[in-house]
């Protein structure tokens, strides 16, 4: 099984200013734990900018403009309260994205068996056209829409364990019947969307909010009973996961109580989905995971299932 990695310097060089939960440092976390021996089989590439054509499959062309027109010469520029760019976010956005399209071409080419993308800004927030929560662009919306357009597949399916609602991701996926989206995260949490009631334009929108407290226990239930039966029935061409890993105890932008462990069983199932569905292909997307050691910990062991060691 080859796993691949793809990262660039430039997402560290993305800069939120002192304080901002969405560092740099998050990305040097994931960076230095995957340089372990253990990864010496992981193979790695580094993200490439994503092509303008492959952005417009996903956003409109005057919001992609407005996004990169907003990029300060020097400073920090808000976009809103939480969602900050530096002169660096612009290229890093756009390696965010490339890195998911060079992702989704390793994977349905058999280059790669399955691939994991280490980088920042986040994107699963990122709407139509609107910018929120941290992210720019929605790369995981970007790389789907690429593999449709480019490899010739209809159905892709994308499940986001982020503790916060993928409200972007929801937003491109729910008109279109043949991509299917599928949540677990915290209810009443930012950005305070994804109800159960939403089923999108053919079923394929499938949420289950979870009370804060919410321990692995109720996670694995909810995967087990709704979305991984869900996702099977839809039989996708491809699997894609928005990876945040803010569902951990630790995290502080949160109240459930993952653990390591939990998402170790997530990866597996996602992988034997994928397996039965599509030949195995998968692309995991990095999105949330704000305490350090945490993080690092979870990507760790999701990217050593993976790589099924």
């Amino acid at each position: 099984m080859v796993t691949l990695y793809l990262t660039h310097h430039a997402c560290i060089d993305h800069d939120t200013g002192d304080f901002h939960p969405e560092s740099a440092d998050r990305l040097r976390a994931v960076q230095r734990v995957l340089e372990g021996e253990e990864f010496m089989f992981l193979h790695r590439q580094d993200a490439p900018l994503v092509e303008r054509e492959q952005l417009l499959r996903a956003h409109p062309e005057p919001y992609v403009d407005k996004i990169l027109g907003m990029v300060p010469a020097t400073g920090l520029r808000h976009v809103d309260m939480d969602t900050v760019m530096c002169p660096e976010s612009g290229q890093a956005a756009l390696r965010a994205a490339g890195a998911v399209v060079a992702a989704v071409d390793a994977v349905m080419t058999g280059a790669a068996s399955n691939a994991f993308c280490a980088v920042r800004p986040p994107g699963h927030h990122a709407e139509t056209a609107q910018a929120m929560g941290f992210c720019l662009f929605n790369n995981v919306a970007v790389g789907a829409l690429h593999a449709r357009a480019v490899h010739g597949i209809e159905r892709i399916a994308v499940f986001d364990w982020d503790v916060h609602h993928g409200n972007g991701t929801q937003d491109i996926f729910q008109t279109d019947a043949g991509l299917f989206y599928a949540s677990i995260h915290e209810a009443g949490n930012f950005p305070n969307t994804g109800f159960t009631q939403e089923r999108g334009v053919a079923e394929n929108i499938v949420n289950c909010p979870l009370p804060p407290g919410s321990t692995g226990d109720a996670f694995r239930a909810a995967v087990e009973t709704t979305i991984e039966p869900a996702m099977r029935a839809f039989r996708p061409d491809l699997v894609m996961v928005s990876a945040g890993f803010d569902a951990h105890a630790n995290d502080p932008l949160a109240h459930m109580r993952l653990t390591v462990a939990d998402y170790v069983w997530a990866t597996e199932r996602m992988l034997a989905v994928a397996q039965d569905t599509c030949s195995g292909r998968l692309v995991s997307v990095l999105e949330g995971g704000y305490d350090l050691p945490a993080l690092a910990g979870s990507v760790r062991a999701h990217v050593r299932a993976l790589m099924g060691v």
